[in-house]
């Protein structure tokens, strides 16, 4: 049904809100995350930070924020707290002054393994069909592909 065929007292009903169950599915999956990750000394978004630059390795604080979806304000404070743990650490390009690299230290080249527990742990947490968990991230990114444009 297309949204102008939706009677009008029907609109505002949560349950015809795309927004809505993303929103809470987002909040408790992440919520899910809290005990995982609190070993690991970090937050839901510290976790995305550590796991892009385990996958991506030395990157700008630039195109870290694109890959994430995070802006700069809400991903220099996140940066600054990694570094000050010794995580990673934060360097101007020699290249470009104006740019600014996320490289790993050993510690935080270190925690990739601690980590590898996280994804398992959660994947047994959901208990969600593994081909069901496919097909929700690929329409997920379409979402996310939709919204870009």
């Amino acid at each position: 049904m297309l949204i102008d065929e939706i009677p009008t007292e029907e609109l505002l009903k949560l349950e015809n809100q795309l927004c809505f169950p993303l929103y809470a599915c987002s909040k408790e999956v992440v919520r899910r995350y809290s005990p995982y990750l609190d070993e690991l000394g970090l937050t839901y978004t510290q976790y995305l930070v550590m796991m892009a630059l385990w996958e991506y390795g030395p990157t700008s604080v630039t195109k870290l924020g694109e890959r994430l979806y995070l802006d700069s304000g809400t991903l220099t404070p996140l940066l600054k707290k990694l570094e000050a743990r010794g995580l990673l650490t934060r360097e101007r390009s020699e290249d470009d002054g104006r740019r600014v690299d996320v490289v790993l230290t050993e510690a935080g080249k270190a925690m990739k393994q601690e980590a590898r527990k996280v994804p398992i742990s959660m994947g047994q947490c959901l208990k969600i069909d593994p081909r069901d968990a496919e097909d929700l991230v690929r329409i997920l990114r379409k979402v996310l592909v939709a919204l870009g444009d």
